[in-house]
């Protein structure tokens, strides 16, 4: 395996913006669809399990290719977290789906990503370690075929056969056992900047020890542990170092990379708060909502850009 290298490069097609605009527009729909169904909410990962206060610690003996944005010098942050089922839908927990683990750190400083003095870092996590799909185009035919009737799902892989492996691929995937938001690693599954380096990020798990009762409620689950004490994930990022090995715009690539642990998030005691529920569910949780040097990289995040976007307009003239 490479060394961390500064060497990776996007590549933006000319007609990425056009075709970006056309895919929120289908999550827009979608989610104006669910909304008269569940009431205002995000296109995907709609259902909040819990909303907690946590804590980032960055420690002091980082090499200095680590030392990048957030974790340049020894620190601790607040932050929030939004846990959430990923769907379109706000279907019981024990139904398969993608789990989100949302983070936003507080307190930081410097230029924004998309303009401006940044005051919070996002970070977008789920438990999965890559995408399904190489592009937005096939992620978004991916999940809106996913959430129809089986009728539907066959008739549009007849007319789209390239999604079938893909579809195979999400299949196998939700049906691997989740066992909870403290004993399941999460991750980034695309890149971002790390100062002049690129990066995925990875969270591990807190907990070896599932508890099999977990998956009627993963909200009560967390707030069981919590009860018994504080819950602390070691964050870790793994860079880039050939774009054979650790592509940026092919998001369906795991890369071959160790990783590095960088951070810790500590979940302290806590019992759950409706009044904070209710402003960690109408806060922004978004990638891109991030420091220049933590800059989403790569044509799937470069989507998610416009579609995060949608989805706040979208709730925001509710």
């Amino acid at each position: 395996m490479g060394e961390p290298s500064t060497q990776w490069r996007e590549v933006v097609l000319p007609d990425e913006g056009e075709r970006h605009e056309r895919q929120a527009a289908v999550f827009r729909e979608m989610q104006q669809r669910k909304d008269t169904q569940y009431g205002t909410g995000r296109a995907l990962h709609r259902k909040q399990v819990a909303a907690l206060r946590a804590m980032l610690e960055v420690p002091a003996e980082l090499p200095d290719h680590a030392r990048q944005g957030i974790f340049s010098n020894p620190d601790k942050y607040d932050a929030w977290v939004r846990l959430s089922n990923g769907g379109f839908n706000r279907a019981p927990d024990q139904a398969p789906d993608i789990r989100g683990f949302a983070i936003k750190v507080l307190g930081v400083n410097g230029a924004a990503a998309l303009g401006g003095e940044a005051v919070s870092q996002d970070f977008a996590l789920i438990n999965h370690e890559r995408f399904s799909s190489a592009t937005s185009e096939d992620f978004v035919t991916v999940v809106t075929t996913g959430s129809g009737t089986t009728g539907q799902i066959l008739l549009k892989a007849i007319k789209r056969p390239s999604i079938v492996p893909q579809l195979r691929t999400v299949s196998a995937a939700l049906k691997v056992p989740f066992s909870g938001f403290a004993t399941t690693d999460f991750f980034s599954a695309a890149p971002i900047s790390f100062g002049p380096y690129a990066v995925r990020i990875k969270l591990v798990a807190a907990s070896s020890e599932p508890d099999p009762a977990a998956r009627e409620d993963w909200g009560a689950d967390i707030y069981r542990r919590l009860a018994n004490g504080p819950l602390r994930y070691d964050v870790q990022a793994q860079f880039f170092s050939d774009e054979q090995s650790t592509p940026i715009e092919d998001a369906s690539v795991n890369w071959q990379a160790p990783y590095l642990s960088i951070g810790r998030l500590t979940i302290p005691r806590q019992t759950r708060d409706e009044t904070f529920d209710e402003e960690v569910e109408a806060a922004k949780f978004d990638p891109w909502n991030a420091l220049v040097e933590h800059r989403p990289l790569g044509e799937v995040m470069r989507a998610r850009k416009v579609a995060y976007f949608a989805s706040q307009e979208n709730r925001s003239a509710k």
